[in-house]
């Protein structure tokens, strides 16, 4: 009995053993599902392979290992072991290279060169010819500057010159000279107003308001200036403005001077402009000198002033009078928009001159020019027109205002006509405030009227002798 179990047992091991290894061949010739086709595309590979790499390709797909793949029981995807560099590994990608080529040379250290660095000067010291536009504008600007303080100080010295020269005289006919608009003046004096421009207010005299002197020098500080005036040149002056006393002179506008200044002023000044006329042949009719023109507006008023005194001034001091203008009309420089004036504009009694300076600073010279100036206002102050020469300056000023009134008469009729219009707009807004129908009735009745008046043909009347 027991041999038999023994037996019976024997017979169900080999039996386990032998399914065993029937499932363990089937499982691996699964998995080794794809080793019919990596064999048929080996053969044929190898098929194609030129004669020269067939033994190469061969063993390259004898020793070719399949792929071995692992699986992840908590992952879903397959993660494939391969290596990174197997590429470089591969003879095909490197067909033609020669091993020996990749190896560099060998160098010998005795044939490196060695590096000295020279010692280069400094670079301002060899080539300042490449700064020659900087080089230029440097000494341009010091030579600016340079200038600009000696023609200042030059400017300063000459206008204090002609004050210390003719002060004593300015203190003879002025009670007050160099006022300056403060309560107290420790230095009465010249103004600077500018680096060419000095000025000197006097006041304080019979017949005439007060004094104004501009000493208006060539702009010496400015090197542009001084260029430009090598083709135009310029000379220093001493432009004179007096204020006479209202009725102190007579009615007649009058201006001489030279021909350039002359004709300059007649296109400026409004007075000269609408009252005076150019004399022709003024030489020959008030002996001034030549190269000098006259404007005058009433011929008995120049004669009177163009008396032998003055001729004498004249005729001495040509180089340095450059103009003379007497106006009791007188209102500054003519309006460009003198449509938008609806009134004339405010005149006054003036007696202005402009004097050249002498180059050489020798300002003795021209020191009787302020006298023919005080004597000039003491002739105004005493001389008096005929009745005729009254007459013809009321009638030019008629003209004059005449000529102004048709000039502004549609500007004038247009500030009327809003002034009309804003006053209606005054009273409708006063009547709405009063909230008072009646009165608003009233208001509107009136208005209609107004406007049916205005829109009416307008009649003319003829008026009928009788027999």
């Amino acid at each position: 009995m027991r041999p038999m179990f023994a037996l019976l047992l024997l017979a169900l091991l080999c039996a386990t053993v032998a399914n065993v290894n029937s499932n363990g061949q089937d499982e691996d010739d699964a998995d080794n599902d794809f080793a019919e086709f990596d064999e048929d595309f080996a053969e044929a590979h190898y098929d194609t392979m030129t004669a020269e790499n067939a033994d190469s390709s061969k063993e390259k797909v004898e020793t070719q290992k399949p792929r071995v793949v692992e699986s992840d029981e908590d992952d879903d995807g397959l993660v494939e072991n391969e290596d990174e560099f197997e590429h470089f590994q591969d003879e095909e990608e490197f067909e033609g290279y020669d091993a020996t080529d990749a190896k560099e040379p060998a160098v010998d250290p005795k044939a490196v060169p060695k590096l000295t660095i020279p010692n280069i000067p400094l670079h301002f010291r060899t080539h300042w010819d490449s700064y020659w536009m900087e080089m230029l504008m440097v000494a341009g600007l010091m030579a600016y500057f340079a200038n600009f303080f000696a023609g200042k100080a030059k400017n300063a010295r000459l206008a204090q010159l002609w004050f210390s020269t003719h002060k004593a005289l300015l203190d003879e006919n002025f009670a007050l000279v160099g006022d300056d608009g403060k309560t107290e003046n420790e230095n009465p004096g010249l103004n600077k107003e500018s680096e060419s421009l000095y000025t000197l207010w006097c006041s304080g005299r019979t017949c005439c308001e007060g004094m104004l002197v501009e000493l208006k020098m060539i702009k010496r500080q400015d090197l542009v200036s001084l260029v430009a005036g090598l083709m135009r040149p310029q000379l220093d002056q001493a432009q004179i403005k007096i204020e006479l006393t209202r009725n102190v002179m007579d009615s007649f506008v009058f201006a001489v001077g030279s021909k350039k200044t002359i004709t300059k002023v007649f296109k400026e000044y409004t007075d000269l402009n609408k009252f005076c006329s150019l004399v022709s042949k003024p030489e020959e009719r008030y002996n001034v000198p030549n190269g000098f023109g006259v404007l005058s507006e009433i011929p008995e008023g120049t004669s009177a002033i163009l008396e032998s005194r003055v001729i004498t001034a004249l005729n001495k001091y040509q180089s340095y009078i450059d103009y003379l203008h007497i106006s009791d009309q007188f209102s500054g420089p003519i309006q460009q928009e003198e449509g938008n004036n609806l009134k004339q504009p405010e005149t006054k009694a003036v007696l202005l001159a402009g004097f050249n300076l002498p180059k050489h600073a020798e300002m003795e010279t021209v020191k009787p020019l302020l006298l023919l100036i005080f004597y000039l206002m003491e002739r105004l102050k005493t001389y008096r027109m005929s009745k005729e020469g009254k007459a013809k300056a009321d009638k030019n000023r008629l003209r004059v205002e005449e000529e102004f009134l048709k000039s502004t008469h549609a500007a004038r009729a247009e500030a009327a006509a809003q002034r009309r219009e804003d006053k209606r707009k005054q009273e409708k807004e006063r009547v709405l405030a009063e909230e008072d129908p009646e009165k608003q009735r009233r208001w509107e009745l009136k208005e209609q009227k107004r406007q049916a008046k205005k829109n009416a043909p307008k009649m003319k009347r003829l008026a009928v002798k009788s027999l």
